[in-house]
């Protein structure tokens, strides 16, 4: 009888050591999978758009300096953008329990030619090959959270580099000028040269959200 006690008590023994492994096992997979490679895409789109945002003032004082005004404007208010993409990236990224990220690197400022050519290879390579492949994981992994930040973030930069393109081509035409208002979306950071409409075209919000950057 005592035999069959002994027995009985290391065969629950056994039993509740795997399940506890088993259960570690459960649990570990699980936070695993609901970050994923989301969380490392959020990481590197934060530390993409904080390098953005520096870059983009740095290019604004040269335009400045240069006499280009309205690129000056263009640059700042690029660079608003970014900060509100960098705000939305790092909010998931705390909701997902960590934190964010960003090693800032010393923009590489030359003329205000080359940095429009800089700028628009940037924001292109973002709108065609960025953001499209972390909205394909976001949506791979349900992280609605992720996919609506990622997708205002891409919208913003095909915009930008439309208009980083528009001022390249007319960069002789802007010497002299004056700084120009644009308007940037507070929640999704569209960024656009005038506001003839009521909500905004990316998010949805009121135009009055938007703010004025010149």
């Amino acid at each position: 009888m005592k035999k069959m006690q002994k027995r009985l008590a290391t065969t629950c023994v056994f039993f509740s050591l795997v399940f506890l492994v088993c259960s570690i096992f459960t649990i570990s997979s699980s936070s695993f999978a609901s970050t994923g490679k989301t969380l490392d895409n959020l990481q590197a789109a934060y530390d993409g758009e904080s390098n953005a945002n520096a870059k983009y003032l740095a290019f604004a004082a040269k335009a400045d300096e240069e006499g280009y005004g309205e690129v000056a404007s263009l640059f700042r208010a690029a660079a608003k953008a970014e900060q509100i993409h960098m705000a939305s990236h790092a909010k998931v990224i705390q909701e997902m329990g960590a934190v964010p990220i960003a090693k800032i690197k010393e923009a590489q400022v030359l003329t205000t030619k080359e940095n429009l050519q800089a700028a628009i290879e940037g924001e292109t390579y973002e709108k065609t090959m960025m953001y499209p492949e972390f909205i394909s994981a976001a949506l791979d992994e349900e992280n609605d959270a992720a996919l609506s930040s990622f997708t205002f973030a891409m919208e913003a930069e095909a915009g930008h580099a439309a208009m980083y393109t528009e001022a390249l081509v007319n960069l002789d035409t802007l010497k002299g000028s004056a700084a120009k208002d644009y308007f940037v979306c507070t929640v999704c950071g569209l960024t656009v040269a005038n506001i003839d409409f009521e909500d905004c075209p990316s998010c949805g919000i009121s135009k009055d959200e938007y703010i004025k950057v010149s």
